[in-house]
């Protein structure tokens, strides 16, 4: 389809046409004040919200000391993070965050997910991510990594999770609700189901070049208006030994240098609509993020033949459907 096939040339007008808006921060029109050390943020579609263009991903606090944690969230902080997401399947990392985060929880965008799809599944896990995350609502409450359509179907369905979520926004223990998925077809159907406000999605230079994955979910979700947030933006490839060996946390091959790191994450936030990107698994990954974000540029036409050669022999971590 036309939709999932690389047009390279439009790519180009769209990154161009994001181009022409760039200022010095590389903020894009509409976009608020830069924080600290000039990490731009951008509108959450019409949320009313600007996050940060990088987002702290919970499993950079997974399995480290608390102390280690309280630190890695404030030294975010000054970085000009607001954007922070975690889930219960990341293992220990609420227990980390909850604590680390609390001196600044009012000044923070706090998302969390639930891979639960009944309404009772999803509201008891609820309960015990607001505890352990010491606060009192999310600002966006997800539907963690739908995969099928039958749990769209669940989801989506009597007695399904969306019910819990519904109760949950009129009560006021979350304001928004999105979904996460890896699954073209599923991320369809979820979207033609329900009426969300948010997306989170693998948009990474491999999987839309090699895997023509991406390309028509992020069209879907623009049409819809949803605010966009992307997954795997310093993603390369699938593990290798020697980046399990350096980056055990992460499941994937991530760019392996701080300059390819950066381009890759400069590729995924010229896409139009993406507000931010949420970091990898560890602390090296995310600061390289922050570096790249404060210098933000769109790439050049050399750089996106650079990866889209690339992206034609690196083995995508998601295909199409």
């Amino acid at each position: 389809m036309a939709e999932q096939s690389l047009d390279r040339r439009a790519f180009l007008r769209r990154v161009g046409a994001a181009a022409v808006g760039l200022g010095a921060a590389g903020c894009r029109p509409g976009q608020g004040p830069a924080g600290p050390q000039g990490m731009p943020r951008r509108p959450l579609a019409e949320l009313g919200v600007e996050l940060s263009v990088v987002g702290f991903g919970g499993i950079v606090v997974m399995n480290e000391p608390q102390e280690e944690a309280d630190a890695l969230v404030a030294q975010a902080i000054e970085r000009g993070i607001n954007y922070f997401d975690v889930a219960p399947s990341y293992g220990n990392a609420e227990e980390r965050l909850g604590p680390a985060l609390e001196p600044y929880r009012d000044q923070v965008f706090l998302a969390s997910k639930t891979a639960q799809r009944t309404r009772q599944a999803a509201w008891d896990e609820l309960q015990r991510s607001l505890e352990r995350l010491r606060t009192d609502h999310f600002d966006l409450y997800q539907f963690h990594a739908v995969t099928t359509i039958a749990e769209v179907e669940q989801i989506a369905g009597a007695g399904g999770a969306m019910e819990a979520f519904e109760e949950a926004r009129d009560a006021g223990l979350i304001r928004h609700v999105g979904f996460s998925a890896h699954d073209e077809a599923a991320a369809l159907a979820l979207m033609d189901r329900l009426t969300l406000d948010t997306i989170l999605y693998p948009l990474q230079w491999a999987c839309w070049y090699g895997g023509g994955f991406g390309p028509q979910v992020l069209a879907a979700a623009r049409v819809r208006g949803m605010g966009i947030l992307a997954l795997k933006a310093l993603a390369r490839g699938p593990k290798t030994a020697t980046s399990g060996q350096r980056f055990p946390k992460c499941w994937y091959e991530p760019m392996m240098t701080a300059e390819k790191a950066a381009l890759g994450l400069r590729w995924t936030l010229a896409l139009e609509g993406v507000t931010a990107a949420v970091s990898p698994s560890h602390a090296e990954l995310l600061w390289w993020a922050c570096d790249a974000a404060e210098e933000l540029r769109p790439p050049t036409e050399e750089e996106l033949a650079l990866l889209e050669d690339e992206g034609r022999r690196v083995t995508p971590l998601f295909t199409a459907s």
